[in-house]
């Protein structure tokens, strides 16, 4: 991945945190910290960008809102930027730190990009180690925002660079401390954009060295993917905004995919939310355009 790319992606998922933490009420996940990593330039460049792009996103709506910049920005953020990242990281930050309470030792984030959960729980830094996985660019891009955002790095946080799309190996988290402890894994945003093998290999390989126990969250798409339009066509201008990037979605699973890939790798289901059930837990009795993606599903999957 290059490095220009990476950090967009990076800036992008940020970007639509930090809105979230100083726009939206109520809140579905606070990622407090997230603005601080994004200078004043890229919030505004990215706002810009947003905006200028409505024609896109809805040719209705731009019209309708006629130029109305903030409204715009609101709009596209709500409706297709924001649901998915913030409803499957309070799920996510939820299972995990009921799972520290079990007795989880180690945290993998497959694809940690600009992830603060370190910052935002200063008080686990003796209670669990956090491993971090990402590309060398993605690395290197956030070490540099943290310094600018004078922002320590804890002693139980370990960046390893590693594309564990493509092979996902130990000797790298073992050389940085990882050991045979229960571990909580997590890989959001990242399962669409494997093939079913892929995402089937990567699970096995994750499981193959963990105790019972260990488990991990996950976000999925459907069997719909493809197919379904959704709110405001949100869904096929997600598929076509992720082709015309160079990183083309490639899976959707049916529930009974899901149940025996996960069984394959050992694994057995402990919750799944499916979109309706995600929007009713996150996203019931608001106000303004949030509300849950359609097609994509949120897992807690357990090794026996």
């Amino acid at each position: 991945m290059k490095q220009d790319k990476s950090s967009l992606t990076s800036l992008i998922s940020a970007f639509g945190r930090a809105y979230h933490s100083q726009f939206d009420t109520p809140k579905i996940f606070n990622d407090h910290i997230a603005n601080d990593l994004i200078t004043q330039k890229e919030f505004d460049d990215i706002k810009t960008n947003m905006v200028q792009g409505i024609g896109f996103f809805n040719k209705e709506k731009a019209q309708l809102l006629n130029g109305d910049k903030d409204e715009i920005l609101k709009w596209i953020t709500q409706v297709q930027l924001s649901p998915t990242p913030l409803a499957r990281a309070a799920f996510c930050e939820k299972v995990l730190l009921h799972e520290i309470k079990l007795g989880v030792k180690q945290y993998v984030i497959l694809g940690a990009g600009l992830d603060t959960f370190c910052f935002r729980h200063p008080e686990l830094k003796n209670s669990i180690e956090i491993f971090e996985i990402d590309h060398p660019a993605t690395q290197a891009f956030k070490i540099k925002r943290l310094s600018n955002a004078h922002l320590e790095i804890p002693h139980n946080l370990h960046f390893i660079s590693m594309d564990f799309t493509k092979e996902f190996t130990y000797r790298n988290l073992i050389n940085k401390g990882f050991s045979n402890h229960k571990t909580f894994f997590s890989l959001l945003g990242v399962s669409y954009y494997l093939t079913k093998e892929e995402n089937s290999r990567l699970l096995k390989n994750l499981f193959a060295e963990v105790p019972i126990g260990s488990s991990i969250v996950f976000d999925y798409a459907d069997e719909t993917l493809f197919n379904v339009n959704g709110k405001s066509n949100r869904v096929s201008n997600m598929v076509k905004m992720a082709s015309a990037s160079g990183e083309p979605m490639k899976s959707g699973f049916s529930y009974n995919e899901v149940e025996n890939m996960l069984e394959r790798a050992g694994l057995l289901i402990y919750e799944h939310l499916s979109p309706s059930e995600i929007d009713k837990t996150y996203f019931a009795n608001r106000s303004d355009y949030l509300s849950a993606f359609e097609t994509i599903h949120y897992i807690h999957a357990v090794k026996k």
